[in-house]
C-alpha cells in the first residue's frame, strides 16, 4: 500500500518544514504530492527537488491548460532532469490573473502528448466521485485510460459506502483514494457548494471526526489493495496526522 501526502508549496522553507513533519509523525508515508499553484512563486519541479531529498517518490501536478501547443518537449525534459517517474495531470482551474497564459487543453490531450514523448513515465489522472454522475465520471475514466493514464488520484471521499461502490466500478485500476479533513462550517460549505459533496449523516466538521474517519478509510482502502492520498488542507499537520495510522 502506498500512502501519499500533499503539500501546498508556499515557499522552500515551508515545504521543507512540512515534509520533515510528515516524515516524523507519519513514517508510513512513502510519497509526496506537489500541486502547481500559480499564485505561489515556487514551481513544481523546484519543489520536487527539495521533497525528493526526504522522500524518493515525489509526484508533481501538471495543469493541462498551462501547456503550450509545442510545450510537451520541454515539459518531458524537465521531468527527466528532475529524475521523476510519476506525474498527475489535471485540467487546472483558470487563473485569477488573466495575464497568465493558458490554452484550451484537456487533461486527456496532455496525457496523450506526454506519453507519446515519454512512454515509460507513469501518468495519473484526476477523478471526482461527487461532482458528476456515475455514468459521466466513468466515461471520463475511460477517455483518460485511452489517452494513456496508468491510474487515478481521487478528490477526497467522506463516506465509506461511496468508496466501496466506486472501488467496484474502478476495479483493475491503480487508485489513490483521497482523504482530506473538513474542519469548521466554512470548510464544509465550500465542499458542499464547490465540490458537491454529500456528507454522511454522522459527519461532524471537527478534527476528531476527521481523524476517526481517516483511520477507518485507510483500513478499508488497505483491504481493497488500494493506495491512500492525504490532503491535509488548512489544518495542523502534526495534529491531524500524528499517530493516525498503526505502526
Amino acid at each position: 500500500m502506498r500512502i501519499s501526502v500533499e503539500f501546498i508549496p508556499h515557499s522552500e522553507t515551508d515545504l521543507v518544514r512540512d515534509a520533515a513533519t510528515v516524515c516524523s509523525v507519519m513514517p508510513q508515508a512513502n510519497a509526496f504530492n506537489i500541486p502547481d499553484l500559480i499564485r505561489f512563486p515556487l514551481r513544481k519541479w523546484h519543489a520536487c527537488k527539495f521533497t525528493r531529498e526526504m522522500m524518493s517518490d515525489s509526484i508533481p501536478h501538471i495543469r493541462a491548460i498551462d501547456i503550450a501547443p509545442d510545450g510537451e518537449s520541454p515539459l518531458v525534459e524537465a521531468i527527466q532532469a528532475a529524475q521523476l517517474t510519476e506525474v498527475l495531470i489535471i485540467r487546472g482551474d483558470p487563473p485569477r490573473d488573466m495575464s497568465h497564459k493558458t490554452y484550451p487543453n484537456s487533461s486527456e490531450e496532455i496525457t496523450r502528448r506526454i506519453k507519446r514523448r515519454c512512454p515509460e513515465l507513469r501518468v495519473y489522472g484526476g477523478f471526482d466521485p461527487y461532482r458528476h454522475g456515475f455514468r459521466d465520471e466513468l466515461a471520463g475514466v475511460r477517455r483518460k485510460v485511452d489517452a494513456g493514464a496508468d491510474g487515478f488520484f481521487t478528490q477526497p471521499l467522506f463516506d465509506l459506502h461511496l468508496l466501496e461502490m466506486w472501488s467496484e466500478l474502478l476495479r483493475g485500476y491503480e487508485i489513490f483514494w483521497g482523504i482530506a479533513p473538513v474542519v469548521g462550517g466554512r470548510s464544509r460549505a465550500y465542499r458542499e457548494i464547490t465540490n458537491r459533496v454529500i456528507f454522511p449523516r454522522d459527519f461532524s466538521p471537527t478534527l476528531g471526526w476527521n481523524r476517526s474517519f481517516a483511520g477507518r478509510a485507510v483500513e478499508a482502502i488497505r483491504k481493497l489493495d488500494g493506495n491512500a492520498y492525504f490532503m491535509p488542507v488548512k489544518v495542523d499537520l502534526s495534529a491531524h496526522l500524528s499517530e493516525l495510522l498503526p505502526a
